[in-house]
């Protein structure tokens, strides 16, 4: 029997190479890796004549796949063997005459697949040994802090990569650094991880102590759904996401009091039935002119109405108002392993209370300009 024959067994072995050259491109694979706060991993190459940095991986071998290049990579750049890449967050496709390359640089273009390759627990990320004469550091940063250290273009691939991942989101596919499909929630509105200095701060459940003023009020707050709202603040360097809630002032008769008032200024929430979760001790309140011990109050409410986008009359201006699912939203926190707790318990506590469901929608969302109506 002949084998099957092909319109391109019939080109001359000249124009099958100038065909191939047409089409050629580099293929690439780099991974997003944080630590347990959410701040991203970087490499700095001894290589690079900008000083820049990149997330860690390289350039696929002939006959390589992507992801085994990446977990070959991950080996030889940071030394580590027992990585899982669960996902495809970003396909990216760069252009030969892109802006960011340097000068007498040939490139026929690349494609770039950016997995997922987890959080590193602290022994992993002590384990971490860099080839030296090709990386002299490395860093896990806030991701406002890692885009200045990359080039613009690397920059917007991994921004678009690990939103992708927080938001649960499809692979976001690029060119040039622009998503080419729908634009998701997260990167129209420029969300950023934040770190927090009281990230690893317990969460006490007991009432909170008379000698300790409480200053701030915060809320995990529940539509019906099972999600949360996080308002988002916009800035000159991204929008930092949050809880619905804020500081205590003097015209609040309650922290509870506190909430009403910032979740309806922030997000346009109206909420009922709010419940005390615990508090956080703050030691110096030094963010609140250094008042000196105090509790942040920690609280879960059910949303009962969401009204049209409004200008916040402390900002001056409106914030964005997101839906996630209570892990979603602790991991956007950067409260990393407590904040996960927390998340738990807030849910935990919203389902007995409120009958609230366990199956959640998967993809963070906008809620609309005009708000929401809530059944």
């Amino acid at each position: 029997m002949s084998s099957p024959v092909s319109p391109s067994d019939h080109v001359t072995p000249r124009a099958a190479l100038s065909a191939a050259q047409r089409h050629a491109a580099w293929l690439g694979a780099a991974a997003i890796i944080t630590d347990e706060v959410g701040r991203v991993l970087l490499v700095h190459p001894t290589y690079r004549k900008d000083d820049s940095w990149l997330l860690p991986g390289g350039v696929v071998e002939p006959g390589e796949h992507p992801h085994i290049t990446c977990r070959r990579e991950i080996t030889e750049e940071l030394g580590l063997t027992d990585l899982t890449l669960s996902a495809v967050l970003a396909v990216h496709s760069f252009s030969p005459h892109h802006p960011d390359l340097q000068p007498g640089t040939h490139c026929p273009g690349e494609v770039r697949f950016v997995f997922d390759g987890g959080t590193l627990t602290p022994d992993q990320v002590e384990a971490i040994r860099l080839p030296r004469k090709e990386l002299s550091e490395f860093a896990f940063l806030e991701t406002r802090d890692a885009v200045q250290r990359l080039r613009p273009v690397d920059g917007q691939i991994m921004l678009a990569a690990y939103r992708a991942r927080l938001g649960n989101t499809a692979t976001a596919h690029l060119a040039d650094g622009r998503h080419i499909l729908d634009v998701p929630a997260l990167d129209r509105h420029d969300v950023h991880v934040r770190y927090r200095p009281l990230w690893d701060s317990p969460l006490h459940r007991g009432p909170v102590p008379e000698r300790l003023p409480v200053q701030q009020a915060w809320a995990w707050c529940f539509v019906p759904d099972g999600r949360v709202v996080l308002v988002a603040d916009p800035g000159p360097r991204g929008a930092l996401p949050m809880l619905p809630g804020g500081t205590v002032e003097t015209t609040d008769a309650t922290p509870e009091d506190t909430l009403h008032r910032e979740a309806a200024e922030e997000g346009q929430l109206t909420l009922a039935d709010p419940v005390r979760l615990g508090w956080v001790l703050d030691e110096t309140g030094e963010v609140y002119g250094g008042v000196g011990s105090n509790a942040r109050l920690r609280l879960a409410a059910r949303v009962t109405g969401i009204g049209p986008t409004a200008v916040d009359p402390a900002s001056g201006h409106p914030f964005a108002r997101l839906l996630a699912t209570p892990a979603q939203a602790a991991a956007l926190l950067g409260w990393g392993p407590p904040g996960a707790r927390q998340a738990q318990l807030a849910a935990e506590t919203a389902r007995e209370r409120w009958g609230l469901p366990t199956t959640l929608p998967a993809a963070i969302e906008e809620i609309p300009a005009e708000g929401m109506r809530l059944t």
